[in-house]
């Protein structure tokens, strides 16, 4: 076996040639394979996978096919065979030999493949086209009337919203004044304040037209137009008229005194109604 080359030399028993060869010329019947030592042969295979590790694992592995062909041939030549179960040895070695044509193929085609350009290292598509920038203009086409309704819907649009808070319903004390020492001279006799009132279906205007009375009957009393009672505390409220004529030199009685102290109540209420 020589170091520069890649293929296996054998030299045994008077030959001395490259193995394919060999098993080539035993194929043919052109060699005698019974004069053959096939240990010599394995002992120069070792020795080639030995040195062959540098080179291809594949011809290695060839190598080692040809040598088990050529033991399996020289067994079948020496042993005796039954024909009606095991192939000749020509119809082995022909198997071997579409076997190696296949193997040989498939290299052959692999290596063309690997060959071959590769896209995006050896050559390269072409790139993304370039985008047009698209330029539109529109146009309108309408008339004056058209233009003017638009304008209308526009305006309609953005026009601001107005809130107006409604007011609530209320009496004032001046109407309560005068409602009051309206009705004081027909009701001579003690009677409670909500005597006075309005009729209000409204809860809220009905609470006001109370306390605007309320100040009102105080004012009353504070002229000496009018008498208050209420017999204790949260307990209802009488009001009737002063029988007697008002007299501004006479002195008011204690309870008007009282009353008159709560004049202060009537400007709160005033302020607040405002």
């Amino acid at each position: 076996m020589t170091d520069s080359s890649a293929s296996l030399v054998i030299e045994i028993d008077g030959w001395e040639g490259p193995l394919d060869l060999l098993l080539a010329l035993a194929r043919g019947q052109k060699v005698d394979l019974r004069e053959i030592s096939i240990l010599a042969l394995v002992e120069q295979y070792l020795a080639y996978l030995a040195g062959a590790r540098a080179l291809r694992l594949e011809i290695a592995a060839d190598y080692l096919v040809m040598a088990a062909w050529l033991a399996y041939l020289k067994s079948a030549l020496l042993l005796p065979r039954d024909p009606e179960i095991e192939p000749s040895p020509e119809e082995l070695a022909l198997r071997l030999q579409l076997r190696l044509q296949r193997l040989a193929a498939m290299r052959e085609a692999g290596a063309r493949l690997m060959a071959r350009d590769r896209l995006g290292r050896d050559v390269f598509a072409r790139g993304a086209p370039e985008g047009l920038a698209t330029v539109r203009q529109s146009l309108w086409q309408a008339d004056l009337y058209a233009l003017i309704q638009a304008y209308g819907r526009v305006l309609a649009r953005t026009r601001p919203v107005v809130h107006q808070i409604a007011r609530r319903p209320v009496m004032t004390l001046e109407a309560a004044l005068e409602r009051l020492g309206r009705l004081i001279g027909a009701k001579p006799d003690w009677a409670r304040i909500e005597a006075f009132l309005p009729y209000a279906a409204d809860p809220a205007l009905a609470r006001s037209s109370l306390a605007s009375s309320f100040v009102a009957a105080l004012e009353l009393a504070r002229q000496g137009r009018a008498e208050l009672r209420q017999d204790g505390p949260f307990a209802p409220l009488y009001l009737r008229g002063h029988r007697e004529p008002f007299d501004p030199g006479r002195s008011v009685p204690g309870r008007f005194r009282r009353a008159r102290g709560r004049g202060g109540a009537v400007r709160r209420h005033r302020a607040a109604q405002r």
